[in-house]
């Protein structure tokens, strides 16, 4: 049997996305050299706006209509995260609302949940802006990634363009489209899928909630690993989810050594967009690796213009924490699950075989 990490984090092989990676990269360029010259956090939400719609493929059939369903969808989520930051109760119930939204997307495959992670991430991003002095409503955070998306959609009519495809591709059809989700949604057991969709929303609730009760700076660090170990293929086992959540633990590190080695915006920022270019154009079709190539990217684009690497500290801690919390739901999901085993409940393909 392939060991988990194999099984799980392998790289997949395929075509490189040349155009897809220099989209993101001429995307998120321009905001962040805005940012650089002006130093106004809103510039950064626009690069969220850019990189959340460049996860799209421009010259695939769908493409568009796919950047067009993650701009509208990122910016309501961003909003939402800002919105969320003025009361503990709204960040435990949207928190809780997102992370049961992750779990229905992850039962209709590896695309649909890759967009509930993007989503995910856009909530707690966009809850990080609040309180920043700069961006005084939700109406803005959204606004502002749109215009960061609207820039990227400029730039894949024009990639669309130089390969002679048709600026917008005919709707698809969607009773069709609905019966293949459907299938595959029939192919988890439910009680299954009910017990993973109360683990993640149980364990972003309480992420939501630690961050606005705490006040923690860079409370995002302490969101993010815990969206790392939010995957269906998990469930099942305490050491997959340990060796996922020390897979984000790891990228973390490495993200503070860079920044703390940087100290520099302009350096950051350099060293960034090669970065995405790399991440975008070889990006893995394991949804474990791109969980993970998603969220560091993140990470560093929300940390690019951050002057404050030289104390680490609180990066550190919400990332310890991040890990401790995804441990905690998890052991309570195994207590859960073993408790019903024992009731003669199956919650698993291999405890109903």
């Amino acid at each position: 049997m392939r060991s988990f990490p194999y099984r799980i984090f392998r790289w997949h092989a395929g075509s490189p996305a040349w155009g897809a990676g220099v989209v993101a990269t001429l995307g998120c360029a321009l905001p962040l050299s805005l940012g650089l010259t002006t130093g106004h956090s809103g510039f950064l939400v626009a690069a969220y706006g850019a990189f959340q719609a460049s996860q799209a493929d421009p010259l695939q059939r769908f493409g568009m209509l796919r950047m067009l369903l993650l701009t509208g969808l990122g910016a309501l989520s961003a909003g939402l995260g800002y919105w969320s930051g003025s009361h503990p109760l709204l960040s435990l119930g949207l928190f809780a609302v997102f992370g049961l939204l992750l779990a229905w997307l992850q039962r209709f495959g590896n695309e649909a949940g890759k967009l509930g992670v993007g989503l995910a991430i856009c909530l707690v991003l966009g809850q990080s802006q609040y309180g920043t002095g700069q961006l005084h409503n939700p109406a803005a955070v959204g606004t502002l990634f749109i215009l960061g998306a609207l820039w990227v959609m400029l730039l894949a009519f024009g990639l669309r363009g130089a390969h002679g495809l048709r600026m917008w591709p005919r709707m698809p059809r969607l009773p069709g489209l609905l019966r293949a989700l459907r299938r595959h949604a029939r192919r988890l057991p439910r009680r299954q899928w009910l017990l993973h969709a109360l683990g993640c929303s149980l364990a972003l609730a309480l992420a939501g909630l630690a961050i606005t009760l705490g006040q923690l700076a860079h409370g995002y660090w302490l969101s993010l690993l815990v969206i790392c170990s939010l995957q269906i293929e998990l469930q099942d086992s305490l050491v997959h989810t340990l060796q996922a959540s020390m897979a984000g633990l790891c990228g973390a590190l490495l993200s503070i050594l860079l920044g703390y080695g940087l100290q520099s915006p302009a350096q950051m920022v350099a060293t960034l967009l090669p970065l995405i270019f790399f991440c975008r154009t070889f990006q893995a079709h394991r949804y474990g690796l791109f969980v993970l190539q998603c969220t560091l990217c993140f990470v560093l684009l929300s940390e690019s213009l951050a002057v404050d690497w030289d104390q680490p500290q609180a990066r550190l801690f919400n990332s310890l924490l991040g890990v401790t919390l995804a441990m905690l739901v998890a052991l309570l999901m195994h207590g859960l699950r073993q408790h019903l085993g024992r009731a003669g409940l199956p919650v698993s393909k291999s405890e109903q075989s």
